[in-house]
């Protein structure tokens, strides 16, 4: 396994920023905006690189809700601003309160990664810089991952004498196996973006000028397809691990029959058969 040689908090909080994400305003610890069919969730304590506090993880279940709740979304991007996704949590409010504050945050988180997952739309990470402890978690729950090729991951949480939250132990051994998940958990190892790439934590790497276009090609591309599939595809996909071989087949079986009596299949095979460009946006549920 390669592996970044420093370690990624110290490294990324002295250098300088990478591509500006979202408009950060001083105003709230999490940004909230759409264009078009695309909603993003920016994490917006670039001061802090991002650390979760208590209303950034407020806010973070509030907006995935509001997100759930609209059916015009049909991509959730994530993303971080200044020099880094998420370096991890406060660990400062944490401390100041160690019987209260930490719940006062994770429940929260849990409330919205547990949404998140749910989504019937695609989640694409966008992540650049440091991606620690809870960001790690954030990147690893999403459905996509697109990486800045200055982007190091790692999980941190033991070396405060924590342990994973907000799903990172159980996407990360889905992701990796039980070994790789346990080295990089266990022994903190942090892991740059040739890595992180080789390991299948994500999907894309690209040179950190060309992050922002990318992500915005990708959500374009996401925002164009037949959602409704996707939404099926995920469903069978997340939940593959934990059925058996039938099962997985009847499930197959009830999606793909659920999918042929809607419009979206009326739109995909007409376009096929007429050799156009499906236009799922404007087809009617």
């Amino acid at each position: 396994m390669t592996v970044s040689s420093s370690d990624p908090l110290a490294r990324h909080g002295s250098t300088a920023a990478t591509p500006a994400q979202g408009n950060p305003t001083p105003e709230s610890a999490l940004l909230y905006d759409t264009t078009g069919a695309v909603a993003t969730i920016t994490f917006n304590r670039p001061a802090a690189l991002n650390a979760i506090n208590i209303e950034m993880a407020q806010r973070f279940r509030d907006a995935v809700a509001q997100v759930a709740a609209d059916p015009a979304v049909r991509v959730l991007v994530l993303r971080g601003a200044g020099r880094a996704f998420m370096a991890g949590g406060d660990v400062a409010e944490m401390a100041a309160d160690p019987h209260v504050n930490p719940d006062r945050i994770i429940s929260p988180v849990h409330e919205g990664v547990a949404q998140m997952a749910a989504l019937q739309i695609p989640v694409l990470a966008v992540l650049h810089g440091a991606v620690a402890g809870a960001g790690m978690s954030f990147a690893l729950a999403a459905d996509l991952a697109l990486a800045a090729d200055n982007v190091t991951f790692q999980m941190a949480y033991t070396r405060l004498g924590a342990n994973p939250d907000a799903s990172g132990s159980w996407h990360l051994v889905r992701l990796l196996g039980l070994r790789k998940a346990m080295a990089l958990t266990l022994l903190n190892e942090p892991v740059d973006a040739e890595a992180a790439l080789q390991l299948g934590l994500v999907n894309w790497v690209v040179p950190a000028a060309e992050l922002d276009a990318r992500a915005d090609a990708l959500a374009t591309q996401l925002a164009e397809s037949a959602v409704q599939a996707l939404g099926r595809s995920k469903a069978l996909l997340r939940g593959a691990a934990l059925r058996t071989l039938p099962e997985q087949l009847d499930a197959e079986r009830q999606a793909f029959l659920q999918g042929a009596r809607g419009a979206e299949f009326r739109e995909g095979v007409e376009a096929f058969l007429q050799k156009r460009r499906p236009d799922f946006i404007n087809t009617a549920t």
